[in-house]
């Protein structure tokens, strides 16, 4: 299942985070990071919280 969510977070990294974690605070970073241009970091945090976890 981690696969898919990892595939989730390279093509949209919020929906990974929110597969793993729900609408905590990791999702909220993760959409600030995606939505201000950081579109590379936003897909290291998702992969992070996906692997952390």
């Amino acid at each position: 299942m981690d696969i898919i969510r990892i595939i989730c977070a390279i093509l949209l990294p919020p929906l990974g985070v929110f597969l793993k974690v729900g609408l905590g605070a990791d999702f909220w970073i993760n959409v600030l990071l995606t939505i201000f241009g950081f579109y590379i970091l936003g897909i290291v945090h998702a992969v992070w919280v996906i692997a952390r976890k």
